[in-house]
């Protein structure tokens, strides 16, 4: 298949999206981000992508360095992962989640799939960016109808997703759609969505939860003041005027989340 990003450029930038700029090169990365996927895993989470293309642009990787597969003796299925080379685009996709939650999100479209994987990911990309921390280490535990859980877990002053391996903090059984709901819903309406939400777990940890999703930012919001999504949520301190001292102060919890929150 030819390539479409040819831009005789003498450019770093140009000759990188020469590389991995061509349609789907980015999303093949961001999958593998996660950890090695079968050709049927990738081919699942691209959701429009055909069986020629994923394969044309899985060999434009591999034929890059930045791919390779991982087959051993014995197995049937070829499984894909990323080389060194390749974990170095970490950095670009996260800037492009993070990017992307600022300024571009949106709900999704009528027929696009939803991958729960995607947007946690996402969230905990976006978190570990501003600097968003609680006062000590948590598992928030996602169960989806016939998916396997998910873990997003706040620990040495990082998020990150991952397969189940520690206690919950939190059990919150939840569908994609009404996730990506709350993921994308503007302030009041995310409250809403929130309190809907079925949630296991001590009453603290839980306000915690709230309280960080509550401030993440949303689709709803105008581009020009998406930044207005990082200062504290009015509910924390509804009391309090901007300029003068409240006469009680929220949970120190919730104070931090909102101060790394601005």
């Amino acid at each position: 298949m030819p390539r479409t990003r040819d831009y005789q450029h003498f450019c770093p930038v140009a000759r990188s999206l020469e590389v991995i700029g061509e349609k789907w090169s980015l999303l093949v990365v961001r999958d593998l981000l996660r950890g090695p996927q079968r050709f049927t895993d990738l081919l699942r989470y691209m959701g429009g992508i055909t069986p020629k293309w994923l394969t044309a642009r899985l060999r434009d990787l591999e034929a890059a360095g930045i791919v390779e597969r991982d087959s051993e003796e014995g197995r049937r299925e070829v499984w894909y992962r990323l080389t060194a080379r390749g974990r170095e685009l970490g950095p670009v996709v996260a800037s492009l989640a993070v990017w992307g939650m600022d300024h571009a999100l949106r709900a999704p479209l009528p027929g696009e799939p939803i991958f729960p994987e995607q947007t946690l990911t996402a969230l905990a990309v976006y978190m570990n960016t501003k600097g968003t921390g609680l006062d000590g280490p948590v598992v928030w535990e996602f169960h989806f109808p016939d998916r396997p859980a998910i873990h997003l877990s706040y620990e040495s002053n990082r998020w990150r997703t991952r397969t189940p391996d520690a206690d919950a903090t939190l059990v919150i059984n939840t569908t994609p759609s009404a996730w990506t709901a709350v993921f994308v819903a503007n302030g009041a309406e995310r409250k809403r969505l929130l309190d809907r939400l079925d949630v296991s777990g001590p009453a603290g940890r839980i306000a915690e939860f709230r309280d960080v999703m509550v401030a993440a930012p949303t689709s709803a919001s105008p581009p020009k003041r998406l930044a207005d999504a990082q200062s504290p949520p009015k509910r924390v301190a509804p009391s309090r005027a901007p300029t003068r001292r409240a006469a009680s102060r929220p949970p120190l919890a919730k104070r931090r989340v909102a101060a790394q929150l601005r």
